[in-house]
């Protein structure tokens, strides 16, 4: 199985990484490889307990062998240096040799990115990868980055994040020419730290995108720009802020409905619309981020993910290759380099 096979996108899959693998991994995987033949899948990890749980393996997908496990709590740039055997190496180096065209982890996230970059290297251009986050809104998906993965930036790498937030949103959501907002204070360009202003006269000038200035946090879940730029501690502070706050409404909303016989009709009257709400904001329908700015797919799934998220992860994969959005966003960061000189 190769990831050159004409017609197929072959995913490796970190089998040992995550909350409930290999047990959850391995379903899911195997679910998203039973609904699509043209889907290949590289299991990667202890072959022998993945066999126990997959029973028979389906014609698309292929077992890899990996003893080494790298665990959260593991310093991942050492424990990627050290251990070649780990699940989440060797699925990055299949993805370098050309056997996969992406790989999905959801072990220990440092670790994965760490992989990514010893394995695959940044795309010319890019001087730091950004973690990109679907983030759901009644107006359509928004593309938030970096959500994590780099705490201290340069205002260089937040006009960077726009430029592939931009490529990824036109690549995998469709959206054409689309909106690229600064995440700020307020929407004055002299608003905001030293580094968001230099980065707003960076975006400013960078004609490969459709920048439209700051945008505040309100504007994030009103759609106002299809991307959202931010470094990666706030963005990664929104993010969960976003999370949290979904969670505790759902909560209340459950314990309101429950309280009174009348509020019990409702909630049933509500429940085909309360069960679209609460899928547009879950983690598992979206499945994983990716890793923008390496060469070659790296799919970041949920710590805590179920089989149904893996799936899904594995479904984003599989569309990152595609979709070609790695060398589409390499072509974004060339024109604007050729723009400026």
């Amino acid at each position: 199985m190769s990831a050159g096979t004409p017609g197929k996108a072959v995913v490796a899959v970190d089998a040992m990484g995550g909350d409930y693998a290999p047990r959850q991994v391995v379903e899911g995987a195997l679910q998203a490889a039973r609904g699509d033949a043209a889907l290949g899948v590289l299991l990667v990890g202890k072959t022998e307990a993945i066999r126990e749980i997959a029973g028979d393996v389906p014609p698309n997908v292929e077992l890899v062998e990996a003893p080494g496990v790298i665990e959260m709590s593991e310093q991942p740039a050492r424990a990627v240096r050290d251990r070649a055997d780990a699940s989440v190496v060797v699925a990055s180096r299949l993805v370098k040799e050309g056997r996969a065209g992406a790989f999905v982890s959801a072990g220990n996230t440092g670790a994965a990115m760490a992989a990514a970059l010893l394995h695959l290297g940044r795309i010319e251009g890019i001087s730091r990868p950004a973690i990109a986050v679907v983030v759901p809104t009644p107006k359509g998906p928004v593309v938030l980055l970096d959500a994590g993965a780099n705490a201290d930036c340069k205002p260089e790498f937040l006009a960077e994040f726009g430029v592939m937030g931009s490529a990824y949103a036109s690549r995998l959501l469709g959206v054409s020419d689309p909106r690229v907002g600064l995440l700020n204070i307020g929407e004055e360009k002299s608003k905001g730290s030293q580094l968001y202003r230099a980065a707003h006269a960076l975006l400013a000038e960078t004609e490969s995108i459709n920048f439209i200035g700051n945008i505040e946090g309100r504007d994030l879940f009103e759609a106002k720009a299809h991307v959202a730029v931010a470094d990666g501690f706030v963005g990664n502070m929104v993010l969960k802020v976003a999370e949290g706050l979904s969670e505790m409404l759902f909560e209340e909303l459950k314990g309101a409905i429950s309280d009174s016989v009348t509020a019990k009709l409702g909630g049933l009257l509500l429940r085909s619309g309360l069960r679209e709400l609460r899928a547009k904001v879950d983690y598992e329908e979206y499945g994983g981020t990716q890793l923008l700015g390496v060469n070659g797919g790296c799919v970041i799934a949920h710590g805590g993910s179920g089989a149904k998220a893996i799936a899904n992860a594995v479904r984003v994969a599989s569309r990152v290759i595609n979709s070609d959005v790695v060398e589409a966003m390499s072509r974004q960061i060339q024109k604007g380099e050729d723009d400026s000189g």
